[in-house]
Protein backbone atom coordinates (compact mmCIF):
# COMPACT_ATOMS: atom_id res chain seq x y z
CA UNK A 1 0.00 0.00 0.00
CA UNK A 2 1.65 3.60 -1.26
CA UNK A 3 1.71 5.98 1.16
CA UNK A 4 2.82 9.62 1.45
CA UNK A 5 6.11 10.86 2.61
CA UNK A 6 6.35 14.10 4.43
CA UNK A 7 7.97 16.84 2.44
CA UNK A 8 12.16 17.18 3.08
CA UNK A 9 12.59 19.25 5.69
CA UNK A 10 15.09 21.45 3.51
CA UNK A 11 12.03 21.96 1.28
CA UNK A 12 9.48 23.16 4.33
CA UNK A 13 12.18 25.43 5.81
CA UNK A 14 12.45 26.67 1.89
CA UNK A 15 8.94 27.24 2.06
CA UNK A 16 9.09 28.83 4.94
CA UNK A 17 11.88 31.27 4.38
CA UNK A 18 10.03 32.06 1.35
CA UNK A 19 6.84 33.14 3.07
CA UNK A 20 8.77 35.80 5.29
CA UNK A 21 10.65 37.34 2.42
CA UNK A 22 6.89 37.86 0.74
CA UNK A 23 5.86 39.01 4.27
CA UNK A 24 9.15 40.79 4.13
CA UNK A 25 8.54 42.89 0.78
CA UNK A 26 4.79 43.78 1.61
CA UNK A 27 5.65 45.01 4.80
CA UNK A 28 8.43 47.29 2.95
CA UNK A 29 6.00 48.01 0.40
CA UNK A 30 3.13 49.39 2.51
CA UNK A 31 5.99 51.39 4.79
CA UNK A 32 6.92 53.48 2.14
CA UNK A 33 3.03 53.60 0.98
CA UNK A 34 1.35 54.75 3.95
CA UNK A 35 4.48 56.60 5.02
CA UNK A 36 4.28 58.75 2.22
CA UNK A 37 0.36 59.11 2.13
CA UNK A 38 0.63 60.38 6.04
CA UNK A 39 3.61 62.49 5.49
CA UNK A 40 0.87 65.04 3.79
CA UNK A 41 0.68 65.96 7.07
CA UNK A 42 3.75 67.83 7.72
CA UNK A 43 3.46 69.06 4.04
CA UNK A 44 0.26 71.10 4.81
CA UNK A 45 1.26 73.58 6.90
CA UNK A 46 4.10 74.82 4.34
CA UNK A 47 2.04 74.52 1.46
CA UNK A 48 -0.68 76.05 3.22
CA UNK A 49 1.25 78.88 3.94
CA UNK A 50 2.37 79.03 0.32
CA UNK A 51 -0.52 79.43 -1.36
CA UNK A 52 -2.87 81.07 1.37
CA UNK A 53 -5.21 78.19 0.94
CA UNK A 54 -7.50 77.36 4.21
CA UNK A 55 -7.58 73.75 5.80
CA UNK A 56 -10.73 72.44 3.88
CA UNK A 57 -8.71 73.52 0.71
CA UNK A 58 -5.47 71.43 1.86
CA UNK A 59 -7.14 69.00 3.28
CA UNK A 60 -8.89 68.03 0.29
CA UNK A 61 -5.90 67.08 -1.19
CA UNK A 62 -5.76 64.12 1.80
CA UNK A 63 -8.90 62.98 1.33
CA UNK A 64 -8.96 62.76 -2.66
CA UNK A 65 -5.94 60.51 -1.77
CA UNK A 66 -8.03 57.89 0.21
CA UNK A 67 -10.87 58.36 -2.18
CA UNK A 68 -8.64 57.16 -4.88
CA UNK A 69 -7.22 54.42 -2.77
CA UNK A 70 -10.81 53.22 -2.12
CA UNK A 71 -12.08 53.41 -5.80
CA UNK A 72 -8.76 52.02 -7.37
CA UNK A 73 -8.93 48.83 -4.88
CA UNK A 74 -11.44 46.83 -7.16
CA UNK A 75 -9.65 47.91 -10.40
CA UNK A 76 -6.02 46.21 -8.59
CA UNK A 77 -7.76 43.13 -7.64
CA UNK A 78 -8.84 42.32 -11.00
CA UNK A 79 -5.35 42.97 -11.83
CA UNK A 80 -3.67 41.06 -9.79
CA UNK A 81 -6.21 38.07 -10.08
CA UNK A 82 -5.30 38.77 -14.43
CA UNK A 83 -1.60 39.46 -14.40
CA UNK A 84 -0.22 38.76 -10.91
CA UNK A 85 1.67 40.66 -8.16
CA UNK A 86 4.62 42.26 -10.66
CA UNK A 87 2.65 43.69 -12.85
CA UNK A 88 0.52 45.73 -9.56
CA UNK A 89 3.39 46.47 -7.33
CA UNK A 90 5.89 47.94 -10.29
CA UNK A 91 2.93 49.73 -11.84
CA UNK A 92 2.20 51.28 -7.82
CA UNK A 93 5.88 52.21 -7.25
CA UNK A 94 5.92 53.87 -10.62
CA UNK A 95 2.72 55.63 -10.22
CA UNK A 96 4.47 57.12 -6.18
CA UNK A 97 7.57 58.18 -8.10
CA UNK A 98 5.82 59.94 -10.46
CA UNK A 99 3.44 61.57 -8.49
CA UNK A 100 6.04 63.18 -6.12
CA UNK A 101 7.84 64.73 -9.19
CA UNK A 102 4.80 66.27 -10.30
CA UNK A 103 3.89 67.49 -6.65
CA UNK A 104 7.05 69.21 -6.86
CA UNK A 105 5.96 71.47 -9.86
CA UNK A 106 2.29 71.71 -8.94
CA UNK A 107 1.07 76.10 -8.82
CA UNK A 108 -2.50 74.94 -8.34
CA UNK A 109 -4.79 73.28 -6.12
CA UNK A 110 -6.38 70.65 -8.98
CA UNK A 111 -2.36 69.73 -10.06
CA UNK A 112 -1.93 68.88 -6.43
CA UNK A 113 -5.22 67.42 -6.50
CA UNK A 114 -4.01 65.59 -9.40
CA UNK A 115 -0.59 64.37 -8.34
CA UNK A 116 -0.97 63.91 -4.89
CA UNK A 117 -4.86 63.31 -4.56
CA UNK A 118 -5.42 60.99 -7.67
CA UNK A 119 -1.75 59.54 -8.56
CA UNK A 120 -0.83 59.09 -4.89
CA UNK A 121 -4.36 57.35 -4.82
CA UNK A 122 -3.72 54.52 -7.04
CA UNK A 123 -0.07 54.11 -6.34
CA UNK A 124 -0.75 53.25 -2.82
CA UNK A 125 -3.27 51.10 -4.11
CA UNK A 126 -1.36 49.47 -5.81
CA UNK A 127 1.00 48.42 -2.96
CA UNK A 128 -1.11 48.54 -0.30
CA UNK A 129 -3.83 45.79 1.40
CA UNK A 130 -5.78 44.22 -1.39
CA UNK A 131 -2.44 43.04 -3.26
CA UNK A 132 -1.00 42.26 -0.10
CA UNK A 133 -3.63 40.12 1.18
CA UNK A 134 -4.39 38.12 -1.63
CA UNK A 135 -0.53 37.46 -2.14
CA UNK A 136 0.05 36.79 1.92
CA UNK A 137 -2.90 34.56 1.51
CA UNK A 138 -0.82 32.36 -0.52
CA UNK A 139 1.33 31.36 1.96
CA UNK A 140 -0.10 32.10 5.34
CA UNK A 141 -3.51 30.32 5.21
CA UNK A 142 -5.08 30.37 8.74
CA UNK A 143 -2.27 31.91 9.79
CA UNK A 144 -3.26 35.19 7.34
CA UNK A 145 -4.45 37.72 10.41
CA UNK A 146 -1.33 37.76 12.14
CA UNK A 147 0.80 38.40 8.66
CA UNK A 148 -2.13 41.14 8.03
CA UNK A 149 -1.86 42.56 11.30
CA UNK A 150 2.30 42.88 10.40
CA UNK A 151 1.50 44.60 7.49
CA UNK A 152 -1.29 46.58 8.81
CA UNK A 153 1.40 48.02 11.49
CA UNK A 154 2.74 49.62 8.75
CA UNK A 155 0.74 52.23 9.19
CA UNK A 156 2.72 52.54 12.23
CA UNK A 157 6.17 52.34 11.16
CA UNK A 158 5.76 54.44 7.71
CA UNK A 159 4.85 57.22 10.20
CA UNK A 160 7.72 56.91 12.65
CA UNK A 161 9.83 56.68 9.59
CA UNK A 162 8.55 58.89 6.42
CA UNK A 163 7.54 62.56 8.94
CA UNK A 164 10.55 62.81 10.23
CA UNK A 165 12.20 62.46 6.99
CA UNK A 166 9.91 64.93 5.29
CA UNK A 167 10.74 67.46 8.09
CA UNK A 168 13.82 67.10 7.51
CA UNK A 169 14.26 67.35 3.41
CA UNK A 170 10.98 69.99 4.15
CA UNK A 171 14.27 71.99 6.65
CA UNK A 172 16.62 71.47 4.17
CA UNK A 173 14.99 71.71 -0.03
CA UNK A 174 11.98 73.54 1.05
CA UNK A 175 8.78 71.30 -0.07
CA UNK A 176 9.25 70.90 -3.10
CA UNK A 177 12.41 70.02 -3.14
CA UNK A 178 11.25 67.44 -0.40
CA UNK A 179 8.58 66.22 -3.15
CA UNK A 180 11.31 66.20 -6.02
CA UNK A 181 13.22 63.82 -3.45
CA UNK A 182 10.37 61.87 -2.58
CA UNK A 183 9.64 60.70 -6.28
CA UNK A 184 13.42 59.98 -7.25
CA UNK A 185 14.01 57.72 -3.89
CA UNK A 186 10.75 55.84 -4.89
CA UNK A 187 11.48 55.63 -8.57
CA UNK A 188 14.79 54.15 -7.27
CA UNK A 189 13.50 51.15 -6.39
CA UNK A 190 12.03 49.75 -9.77
CA UNK A 191 15.39 47.71 -10.90
CA UNK A 192 15.28 46.14 -7.20
CA UNK A 193 11.53 45.44 -7.41
CA UNK A 194 12.10 44.30 -11.05
CA UNK A 195 14.72 41.34 -10.41
CA UNK A 196 12.64 39.59 -7.51
CA UNK A 197 11.26 36.00 -7.90
CA UNK A 198 7.63 37.25 -8.30
CA UNK A 199 6.96 33.54 -10.00
CA UNK A 200 8.02 31.90 -6.99
CA UNK A 201 6.41 34.71 -4.71
CA UNK A 202 2.83 34.47 -6.95
CA UNK A 203 3.32 30.50 -6.40
CA UNK A 204 2.26 30.46 -3.04
CA UNK A 205 3.17 27.67 -0.25
CA UNK A 206 2.84 23.73 -1.06
CA UNK A 207 3.11 23.72 2.68
CA UNK A 208 -0.08 24.80 3.88
CA UNK A 209 -2.16 22.56 6.32
CA UNK A 210 -5.00 20.68 4.63
CA UNK A 211 -7.45 22.69 5.96
CA UNK A 212 -5.97 25.83 5.02
CA UNK A 213 -5.88 24.57 1.72
CA UNK A 214 -9.34 23.77 1.83
CA UNK A 215 -10.35 27.16 3.04
CA UNK A 216 -8.60 28.69 -0.35
CA UNK A 217 -10.53 26.39 -2.50
CA UNK A 218 -12.62 28.07 -5.33
CA UNK A 219 -16.14 28.49 -4.09
CA UNK A 220 -17.34 29.75 -7.38
CA UNK A 221 -17.93 33.49 -6.61
CA UNK A 222 -17.96 36.53 -8.48
CA UNK A 223 -18.08 40.34 -8.00
CA UNK A 224 -22.15 40.07 -8.99
CA UNK A 225 -23.02 37.09 -6.64
CA UNK A 226 -21.17 38.40 -3.61
CA UNK A 227 -22.65 41.81 -3.56
CA UNK A 228 -25.97 40.02 -3.26
CA UNK A 229 -24.66 38.15 -0.21
CA UNK A 230 -25.19 40.39 2.79
CA UNK A 231 -22.09 39.91 4.59
CA UNK A 232 -20.62 41.66 1.44
CA UNK A 233 -22.36 44.95 2.39
CA UNK A 234 -22.16 44.48 6.04
CA UNK A 235 -17.75 44.52 5.73
CA UNK A 236 -18.63 47.27 3.23
CA UNK A 237 -20.66 49.29 5.91
CA UNK A 238 -17.74 48.47 8.32
CA UNK A 239 -15.06 49.27 6.91
CA UNK A 240 -17.01 53.03 5.82
CA UNK A 241 -18.01 54.52 9.13
CA UNK A 242 -15.02 53.12 10.99
CA UNK A 243 -12.80 54.67 8.60
CA UNK A 244 -14.82 57.79 9.14
CA UNK A 245 -14.72 58.13 12.36
CA UNK A 246 -10.81 57.55 12.47
CA UNK A 247 -9.93 60.03 9.87
CA UNK A 248 -11.86 62.77 11.14
CA UNK A 249 -9.81 62.80 13.65
CA UNK A 250 -6.10 61.37 12.80
CA UNK A 251 -5.07 65.00 10.39
CA UNK A 252 -6.07 67.20 13.57
CA UNK A 253 -4.55 65.67 16.33
CA UNK A 254 -1.74 67.72 16.61
CA UNK A 255 -3.30 71.02 16.30
CA UNK A 256 -6.00 69.37 18.62
CA UNK A 257 -3.40 68.98 20.95
CA UNK A 258 -1.45 72.42 20.42
CA UNK A 259 -5.05 73.97 21.26
CA UNK A 260 -5.46 72.38 24.21
CA UNK A 261 -2.34 73.52 25.66
CA UNK A 262 0.36 71.17 24.94
CA UNK A 263 3.65 72.20 23.27
CA UNK A 264 4.24 71.76 19.54
CA UNK A 265 7.05 69.14 19.98
CA UNK A 266 5.11 67.24 22.48
CA UNK A 267 2.10 67.27 20.34
CA UNK A 268 3.91 65.93 17.54
CA UNK A 269 5.91 63.42 19.46
CA UNK A 270 2.88 62.18 21.50
CA UNK A 271 1.03 61.36 18.20
CA UNK A 272 4.08 60.27 16.48
CA UNK A 273 4.18 57.54 19.48
CA UNK A 274 1.08 55.86 17.60
CA UNK A 275 2.90 53.87 15.40
CA UNK A 276 4.72 52.36 18.49
CA UNK A 277 1.87 50.93 20.00
CA UNK A 278 -0.11 50.65 17.09
CA UNK A 279 1.88 47.60 16.43
CA UNK A 280 0.90 46.13 20.08
CA UNK A 281 -2.38 46.77 19.36
CA UNK A 282 -2.39 45.32 15.61
CA UNK A 283 -0.95 42.22 16.73
CA UNK A 284 -2.64 42.00 20.42
CA UNK A 285 -6.25 42.01 18.16
CA UNK A 286 -5.17 39.15 16.42
CA UNK A 287 -3.45 37.02 19.30
CA UNK A 288 -7.08 37.77 20.87
CA UNK A 289 -8.52 36.65 17.93
CA UNK A 290 -7.42 33.35 18.49
CA UNK A 291 -8.33 33.23 22.10
CA UNK A 292 -11.58 34.32 22.27
CA UNK A 293 -13.05 34.75 18.87
CA UNK A 294 -13.41 36.91 15.83
CA UNK A 295 -16.36 38.90 17.02
CA UNK A 296 -15.33 39.58 20.92
CA UNK A 297 -11.72 40.58 20.02
CA UNK A 298 -12.87 43.35 16.90
CA UNK A 299 -15.64 44.19 19.68
CA UNK A 300 -13.20 44.86 21.94
CA UNK A 301 -11.21 46.64 19.56
CA UNK A 302 -13.99 49.15 19.37
CA UNK A 303 -14.14 49.45 23.04
CA UNK A 304 -10.72 50.49 23.18
CA UNK A 305 -11.10 53.12 20.43
CA UNK A 306 -14.63 54.52 21.70
CA UNK A 307 -12.74 55.21 25.17
CA UNK A 308 -9.81 56.93 23.43
CA UNK A 309 -12.09 59.43 21.78
CA UNK A 310 -13.48 60.40 24.90
CA UNK A 311 -10.35 60.63 26.66
CA UNK A 312 -9.60 63.47 23.83
CA UNK A 313 -12.96 64.89 24.09
CA UNK A 314 -11.42 65.47 28.01
CA UNK A 315 -8.32 66.50 26.74
CA UNK A 316 -9.48 70.01 26.27
CA UNK A 317 -10.63 70.33 30.02
CA UNK A 318 -7.73 67.97 31.48
CA UNK A 319 -4.74 68.90 29.81
CA UNK A 320 -2.61 66.70 31.85
CA UNK A 321 -0.18 64.06 30.64
CA UNK A 322 -2.50 60.82 31.90
CA UNK A 323 -5.10 61.30 29.77
CA UNK A 324 -3.00 62.00 26.85
CA UNK A 325 -1.03 58.82 26.92
CA UNK A 326 -4.63 57.17 27.49
CA UNK A 327 -5.59 58.62 24.69
CA UNK A 328 -2.73 57.67 22.25
CA UNK A 329 -2.62 54.15 23.80
CA UNK A 330 -6.57 53.67 23.08
CA UNK A 331 -7.32 55.72 20.23
CA UNK A 332 -3.59 55.16 18.44
CA UNK A 333 -3.66 51.54 18.70
CA UNK A 334 -6.61 50.51 17.61
CA UNK A 335 -6.25 52.28 14.53
CA UNK A 336 -7.18 49.72 11.23
CA UNK A 337 -6.43 46.97 14.34
CA UNK A 338 -9.82 45.46 12.61
CA UNK A 339 -8.38 45.96 9.09
CA UNK A 340 -6.33 42.13 9.56
CA UNK A 341 -9.67 40.52 11.21
CA UNK A 342 -11.80 41.97 8.20
CA UNK A 343 -9.43 41.43 5.56
CA UNK A 344 -9.37 37.51 7.28
CA UNK A 345 -12.96 37.30 7.29
CA UNK A 346 -13.81 38.71 3.68
CA UNK A 347 -10.77 35.87 2.05
CA UNK A 348 -12.80 32.90 3.75
CA UNK A 349 -16.20 34.14 3.08
CA UNK A 350 -15.81 35.30 -0.36
CA UNK A 351 -12.72 32.63 -1.22
CA UNK A 352 -11.97 31.74 -4.72
CA UNK A 353 -10.01 32.64 -8.12
CA UNK A 354 -12.09 36.62 -8.04
CA UNK A 355 -11.20 37.56 -4.30
CA UNK A 356 -8.75 40.16 -4.80
CA UNK A 357 -11.91 41.47 -7.15
CA UNK A 358 -14.30 41.31 -4.54
CA UNK A 359 -12.15 42.11 -1.48
CA UNK A 360 -11.06 45.11 -3.15
CA UNK A 361 -15.12 46.31 -4.13
CA UNK A 362 -15.36 46.08 0.00
CA UNK A 363 -12.44 47.96 0.60
CA UNK A 364 -14.25 50.92 -1.60
CA UNK A 365 -15.73 51.38 1.92
CA UNK A 366 -12.60 52.49 3.25
CA UNK A 367 -11.21 54.56 0.74
CA UNK A 368 -14.62 56.36 0.96
CA UNK A 369 -15.00 56.61 4.32
CA UNK A 370 -11.40 57.90 4.65
CA UNK A 371 -12.14 60.54 2.37
CA UNK A 372 -15.51 61.50 3.62
CA UNK A 373 -13.88 61.62 7.07
CA UNK A 374 -11.15 63.86 6.76
CA UNK A 375 -12.76 66.23 4.72
CA UNK A 376 -15.97 66.36 6.87
CA UNK A 377 -13.36 66.51 10.00
CA UNK A 378 -11.84 69.74 8.11
CA UNK A 379 -14.98 71.17 7.60
CA UNK A 380 -16.92 70.37 10.47
CA UNK A 381 -13.75 72.48 12.42
CA UNK A 382 -13.57 75.44 10.07
CA UNK A 383 -17.88 75.83 10.35
CA UNK A 384 -17.66 75.47 14.09
CA UNK A 385 -13.96 76.63 15.06
CA UNK A 386 -14.42 73.80 17.83
CA UNK A 387 -13.43 70.26 17.56
CA UNK A 388 -16.62 69.25 19.64
CA UNK A 389 -18.68 68.64 17.02
CA UNK A 390 -16.08 66.81 15.29
CA UNK A 391 -15.77 64.61 17.79
CA UNK A 392 -18.92 64.16 18.34
CA UNK A 393 -19.01 62.97 14.09
CA UNK A 394 -16.48 60.41 14.94
CA UNK A 395 -17.85 58.82 18.23
CA UNK A 396 -21.11 57.96 15.86
CA UNK A 397 -19.33 57.06 13.01
CA UNK A 398 -17.26 54.40 15.19
CA UNK A 399 -20.49 53.30 16.69
CA UNK A 400 -21.90 52.58 13.34
CA UNK A 401 -18.88 50.33 12.28
CA UNK A 402 -19.15 48.35 15.27
CA UNK A 403 -23.22 47.29 14.49
CA UNK A 404 -22.69 44.96 11.80
CA UNK A 405 -20.75 43.00 14.28
CA UNK A 406 -23.98 43.01 16.49
CA UNK A 407 -26.60 42.33 14.24
CA UNK A 408 -25.12 40.72 10.66
CA UNK A 409 -25.27 36.34 11.03
CA UNK A 410 -22.43 36.34 8.91
CA UNK A 411 -20.19 38.19 11.10
CA UNK A 412 -21.51 37.08 14.47
CA UNK A 413 -20.33 33.74 13.70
Amino acid sequence: METHKPAPQHALRTSQHTALAVLGVCFTLSVLGRGLQESFTVFLLPISQSFGWNRGDVVSIYSLTALCVGLASPLVGRLFDRSGPRAVFVAGVALLGGAFLAAGHAQKLWQFQLSIGVGLGFGIACIGNVPNSILLGRWFGKRLPTAMAVVYSATGAGVLVMLPIAQILIDHLGWRGAYQAFGWMVLALLPPLLILPWRRFAGGSTHLEKSDAQGLADQSWTLWTAMQHHAFWALFSTFFFTAIGMYAISPQVVAYLIDAGFPPLTSATAWGFSGVVLLFGMLGVSWLDGIIGRRPSILFSYTLSIIGIVMLWLLQWYPNYWMLTGFVVCFGSMIGSRGPLLTATAMKIFRGERVGTIYGAITIGSGLGSAFGSWSGGLLHDWTQSYNPLIAFALISVLLGMIPFLVVPALRR
